[in-house]
Order: C-alpha cells, then structure tokens, then sequence
C-alpha cells in the first residue's frame, strides 16, 4: 500500500482514475475515428488535432491500467504515460504557433512545417522520458505508476529530473499557448473592428462568428491549467511531506488530469 492511503482510499482513487480515464479514451477515440473516416476533416489543421488527439488516446489507454503495481505493467504504464502525455501537450503548442504563424504573421507555410512538428514532439517526448528514466525507479504513487520520491538520499535529484523532464515542458506549454493565443485573439478582434464599418450585417455576423470560434482556443491554456494544477501541487506536497499524502488533493489530481481531453 502506498505511503498515507488506505485500502479504501486506493480504491476509490484507482475507481477515479479509471473511469476519468476512459471517458477521455472514448473521448479522444472519437475525434481519431472521426479524422480516419471522413477525407474531408484531412486537412492540415485538423491533421494537428489529430496527433493531439492521438497522444491522449494512448496516455488515457495505459492510465486505465489503474496501479498494476511493480513490474512489466508498472514500467510499460510509467514510461507510456509520460511520453504520450507529454506529447498531448507538445502537440497543442504546434497549433497555437500555427494559429499565430497564420493570423498574426500570414504566413502560408504551415503545412511545410509537418516534419518539424514531428520530429519536435516526438523527439522531445523520448528524450525526456528516456532522461527522467535513468536513475529512477518505477512504482506505486497513488493509482498510477510513476517516479518514486520519497525520503531518501536520491529523492531530491529524482523529483528535480521529474519535475524538469515533465513539468517544466508542461508549464512551458501553457505559458506559450497563453501568451500566443493572446496575440492571436487580439489580432482578430483589431481586424473585427475595421471591418465592421467595411461589411453589411450579415457579413458582419459571419466575421464575429468566426472570431468567437477561434476565440475559443484561447480557453485552452485555461484547461491545462485546470488539468495540471493539482497533480504539479501533489507532486510538490509528495516530494515535501511523502508521509502524510493528501487524499482530496490526489482525486483531483487523478480526476482533473485524466478527463483533460473532454475539455
């Protein structure tokens, strides 16, 4: 049993976590599905959201392992968990600077960029799981395999090359997205002004609708944030105090991360 949780405890978390996720798989499972079966959704843009979608699809699928507790499973659980969940957001900073690279710079060479994208996400995803990996031992941390911490002359070292190897990229991410997302939201909103003198009505409508439509990305690093902010606190209070681990702070850690894509 894991330190600070009973047997009820893990259950109820190890319940949580499954079921969070697998609605995220369905969820996710959807939009692959959706891009594989209609050729007209193959466009470049949307071939983004694909991979995003991807990547949640495979993290959300080995989250429902729930703790399979140490061996093959555990690493096979904490090795995938980390790269796919690590290129889920990767790949959400490929479509924020696609939006930017697009309406704040017109630029029209997005679509040349494919290979870079691949090679930045999936590349970064495997150096950093293969960095946070060495030296680090795999075993139970709440209902999920992941990087032990604990009180120990290499708990230190370790959370620093977890928390450098994953949270970093992470909030590196939302810190992006945000400020790239402002920059675009506020470019469409400056154009929407100087054409409503220019347009009719209905041209007017369609202009704002579109604006709003895409004004809704800009919500996304508030999902991250939503997703994130309490598994970045647990980790921190796990590495201070490992003896007395909150239970309400790891169900919304285990809840909130899992259910990420259905936001």
């Amino acid at each position: 049993m894991a330190s600070g949780f009973s047997d009820n405890d893990r259950r109820i978390l190890e319940a949580v976590g499954a079921g969070a996720s697998a609605l995220s798989f369905i969820g996710s499972s959807f939009i692959v599905l959706c891009y594989v079966l209609f050729k007209e959704l193959r466009k470049f843009s949307f071939k983004l959201v694909f991979f995003l979608a991807l990547s949640d699809m495979f993290c959300s699928f080995f989250n429902i392992f729930g703790d399979p507790s140490k061996g093959f499973l555990c690493y096979a659980q904490g090795y995938s968990t980390h790269f796919f969940c690590l290129a889920s957001f990767l790949w959400t900073t490929t479509i924020a600077f696609t939006l930017h690279r697009t309406v704040v710079r017109h630029k029209t060479d997005v679509e040349d960029l494919g290979p870079i994208f691949h090679l930045y996400v999936w590349g970064t995803s495997l150096v950093m799981t293969v960095v946070q990996s060495i030296g680090n031992n795999y075993g139970q941390l709440g209902t999920w395999c992941w990087t032990q911490t604990g009180q120990t002359s290499k708990a230190r070292p370790v959370f620093v090359v977890h928390l450098m190897t994953f949270y970093a990229p992470l909030w590196g991410a939302i810190l992006f997205n945000g400020f790239t997302y402002f920059q675009v939201i506020r470019m469409l909103n400056n154009a929407t002004r100087m054409a409503v003198g220019m347009l009719d009505g209905t041209s007017q409508f369609d202009t704002r609708a579109d604006t709003k439509a895409l004004s809704r990305w800009g919500y996304y690093p508030l999902i991250l944030i939503g997703s994130w902010a309490f598994g970045t606190i647990n980790r921190i209070h796990d590495f201070i105090d490992p003896k007395h681990r909150i239970f309400w702070l790891s169900l919304l850690d285990v809840g909130m991360a899992s259910l990420m894509v259905l936001a």
